[in-house]
C-alpha cells in the first residue's frame, strides 16, 4: 500500500532548486551545441551522470529494493528508466528541429496537466479536485503568456506536426515516468536514480551512434560544459527528482514545469542580457497564483502548524 504524499518545507526547497537548475540548463546547452550534436549531448550527460551515481551507489553496497523484486517491479523500473530521460530526450532533440522553442516550452509545461488526471486514478492521495485543477490551468496560462506569441506559431516545416507530436510525446513520457516511479515498492533513492541513468545511457548512446555517427572531439571548454551538464542538471537533479516524486508525489513534482520557463527567461536576461518580456510580472503572478491554489492544503499545513 502506498503512503499518501508528504509535502514538507524540504519538498518546496527541492522543487525550487530543481527549477533553478533546469531553468539554467538551456543556456549551458546552447554552448555545448556549438560543437556537439544534440543526441550526443544527451548521451554524454546521462552517461557521465550514470558513472558518478554508480560510484556513489557502490558506497551503499548497491542496495536497491527493500525486498526481492518481482518481474512486475523490474518491468516498471525499466519503463521508468526509458521514459524519465532516454525517450523524452530523444523525442525533444528530434522534435525541436521542426517546432518553435516556444511550443517546446509549452509542451513541457503541459506535463503538469497530463499528470493531474493520471495521478487521480493511479496514485493514492492525489485526487483531482476542482481547486487543484483550476490552479494547474491558471499556472499553465501563466507559462503560455510568458512564452508569448511563439507558443503556438507555425514554422512551416514539412515535419512540424510530427515534431509537435514528438514534444507532446516527451511531455507524456515525463508524466508517465513520475506516476510509475511513485508506484514502485520501497526502494533506495540513490540506487533508483542510478539505475534510471544506467538504463538511459544504454538507450541514448546507441541512438546517438545510429543517428549522428561518431561524435567530434570537443574543446576543453565544451568538455567542461558537458561535465557540468552531467553532474548538476542530470546526476544531482535526477536524484532530487526521485526524492520529490517518492515522497511528495508526482503532482507536486510537476510544479517544477511551471517554474523552469521563469528561471530560463530571468537567467537569460541576467547572464546574456536578453530583454525581459513585458508579460513577465503578469505571468509570474498567474504562475504563483496557480501554484498556491493547487497546493493550498500543503501551504496551509506548512505555515499554520
Amino acid at each position: 500500500m502506498q503512503d499518501a504524499p508528504k509535502i514538507t518545507a524540504s519538498s518546496w526547497l527541492m522543487i525550487a532548486l530543481l527549477a533553478f537548475i533546469w531553468g539554467g540548463t538551456f543556456l549551458v546547452t546552447e554552448i555545448a551545441l556549438t560543437e556537439m550534436p544534440p543526441f550526443w549531448i544527451a548521451a554524454s550527460r546521462v552517461s557521465l551522470a550514470a558513472l558518478v551515481m554508480t560510484a556513489i551507489w557502490s558506497l551503499r553496497g548497491f542496495h536497491l529494493f527493500a525486498a526481492p523484486p518481482t518481474k512486475t517491479d523490474l518491468t516498471a523500473l525499466f519503463f521508468v528508466g526509458a521514459t524519465s530521460s532516454a525517450v523524452p530526450f530523444s523525442l525533444l532533440a528530434w522534435g525541436q528541429q521542426y517546432v518553435t522553442s516556444g511550443f517546446a516550452g509549452v509542451s513541457m509545461a503541459a506535463v503538469a496537466l497530463i499528470i493531474l488526471p493520471l495521478a487521480h486514478f493511479f496514485v493514492q492521495g492525489e485526487r483531482m479536485t476542482p481547486r487543484k485543477t483550476l490552479g494547474f490551468v491558471i499556472g499553465f496560462i501563466g507559462v503560455t503568456i510568458l512564452i508569448g506569441s511563439q507558443a503556438f506559431e507555425s514554422t512551416g516545416a514539412a515535419f512540424e506536426t510530427a515534431g509537435r507530436l514528438a514534444c507532446i510525446g516527451a511531455a507524456s513520457c515525463y508524466a508517465l515516468s513520475s506516476i510509475v516511479m511513485r508506484r514502485l515498492p520501497q526502494i533506495d533513492a540513490i540506487g533508483l536514480a542510478t539505475i534510471l541513468l544506467i538504463i538511459a545511457s544504454a538507450m541514448t548512446i546507441p541512438a546517438a551512434v545510429l543517428i549522428e555517427g561518431i561524435p567530434p572531439l570537443p574543446s576543453a571548454k565544451v568538455l567542461g560544459v558537458l561535465a557540468f551538464l552531467g553532474l548538476i542538471p542530470t546526476a544531482a537533479a535526477n536524484f532530487l527528482r526521485v526524492l520529490v516524486v517518492r515522497s511528495a508525489g508526482p503532482v507536486f513534482m510537476s510544479l517544477v514545469n511551471y517554474q523552469v520557463p521563469l528561471w530560463s527567461v530571468c537567467l537569460g536576461a541576467l547572464i546574456l542580457g536578453e530583454p525581459l518580456p513585458a508579460s513577465l510580472i503578469w505571468s509570474l503572478a498567474l504562475i504563483l497564483a496557480g501554484v498556491a491554489l493547487s497546493q493550498y492544503g500543503a501551504l496551509r499545513r506548512l505555515f499554520l502548524r
